[in-house]
């Protein structure tokens, strides 16, 4: 038997940003006994997971749920969508969005890749990939496509792998200004139940999410909440599509049910995610991101590093990126800090590879447990022989006792 004890005594601190820690309540739904996917019991949890995520969402429209990872859920919202050849429009702002782009290539669409063209002193070799979309620049693009080839809008909303967040509502404004009628269709994968997302007052066509970050739960299943421009779309789009198809599911899920088997245990834990996220209310769910982010951003500035979100009007909730020392690499302390302290911190990626490291904040978390993921990064930079300005680790502690928490009353665990 293949032993995985790998780590020692005591809770393991995964602070990557995401998967996230799934909380004790949610695991144990997912222990509940497997039912039959066509009987009349799982007919009231698939109706209660697929309305409960158009209220995450925030849409009246289907929102659709597939056994994936997220870019399961990218490939169905193309693929359902989109036509072989079609032109797409989109928006480079870090190794998420790229990767996006290599799907559509593979899919058959054309892509064009936008993004910020200026120099970049913080990451002269990723240029643009600390700031968000420029929606000025996606107006500029449309308003030159007077026959309207391009068919989609295609921009992340919290990019990952740089800890940036994209104001999609004002995307969708650029659009409405060029006046042109292209899908708007936005990841907002590690945005979703995490930072405030609206996809029927912004407009959305397609929003794709995934259950691993904000919902708390392990990877394993993701989503499209679809518009109703998106249901004309998949009319005519010729993309080959099978498992991803949307009539298909839009058929079975009127009553609950999929087409195919569906991961019975996650949708458990995800009607618990739903509960604990109302509960609690999404305002104070987006309020306690904030909060943890400004705390562990405060941390960042006191150690006198730089965070790789390069424009302070948006950085993500969800995750803080820190840019380590010229000569130390960012995988190296990473490593040192998991052999140490048992402590997870997410790897820099593509472009920022070996320059930096990534700390969640988002999932089963608290105060506390970031104040020790806090605790573990300033040890492993000091046994690492750097000399932070000042602790990180006092400085978030001041600042998570100066702004208090809202209250939260939930159903006991």
């Amino acid at each position: 038997m293949l032993k995985l004890d790998f780590h020692p005594t005591g809770k393991h601190f995964l602070q990557i940003p995401g998967p996230s820690p799934v909380p004790d309540r949610i695991l144990r739904a997912m222990s509940l006994p497997t039912i039959d996917h066509r009987g009349p019991e799982f007919g009231v949890l698939g109706t209660k997971v697929l309305t409960g995520m158009q209220a995450i969402f925030k849409t009246r429209h289907p929102v659709i749920i597939y056994p994936a990872s997220g870019t399961g859920a990218w490939e169905a919202a193309m693929c359902n969508t989109l036509s072989p050849g079609d032109a797409v429009l989109m928006y480079e702002t870090g190794h998420f969005a790229a990767l996006w782009v290599k799907l559509a290539k593979r899919l058959g669409v054309v892509p064009e890749v936008v993004g910020w063209s200026g120099a970049d002193d913080l990451m002269p070799h990723a240029p643009g990939w600390g700031r968000g979309v420029d929606a000025d620049l996606i107006e500029q693009r449309l308003r030159q496509d007077p026959e309207h080839r391009i068919k989609a809008v295609c921009v992340v909303h919290n990019e990952t792998s740089t800890g940036v967040t994209s104001d999609i509502a004002a995307v969708r404004k650029a659009m409405d200004a060029a006046r042109h009628p292209a899908l708007l269709i936005v990841d907002t994968i590690s945005g979703i139940a995490s930072i405030d997302y609206r996809h029927d007052e912004w407009r959305v066509d397609v929003s794709i999410g995934s259950s691993q970050k904000g919902l708390m739960l392990p990877p394993g299943i993701s989503f499209n909440a679809i518009s109703p421009r998106a249901l004309e779309a998949m009319k005519s789009a010729r993309l080959p599509c099978s498992f991803w198809a949307w009539d298909e599911m839009l058929e079975f899920n009127r009553d609950g049910y999929f087409p195919f088997t569906p991961s019975t245990n996650i949708l458990y834990g995800l009607a618990e995610a739903i509960d604990m996220l109302q509960e609690e209310g999404l305002d104070k769910v987006f309020l306690r991101h904030d909060r943890w982010a400004a705390g562990v951003r405060a941390a960042v500035a006191a150690w006198g590093l730089s965070t790789q979100c390069v424009d302070p009007r948006y950085p993500s909730p969800v995750l803080t990126g820190v840019v380590t020392p010229v000569g130390l690499d960012a995988d190296a302390l990473r490593r040192l800090i998991y052999e140490r302290f048992d402590l997870s911190l997410g790897t820099g990626l593509g472009k920022l590879k070996g320059r930096m490291f990534r700390l969640g904040h988002l999932g089963d978390s608290n105060d506390l447990t970031l104040l020790a993921a806090l605790a573990g990064c300033e040890m492993g930079f000091q046994l690492s022989g750097v000399k932070l300005a000042a602790s990180g680790v006092v400085a978030a502690m001041a600042y998570f006792a100066a702004h208090a928490a809202p209250a939260v009353v939930r159903k006991a665990a």
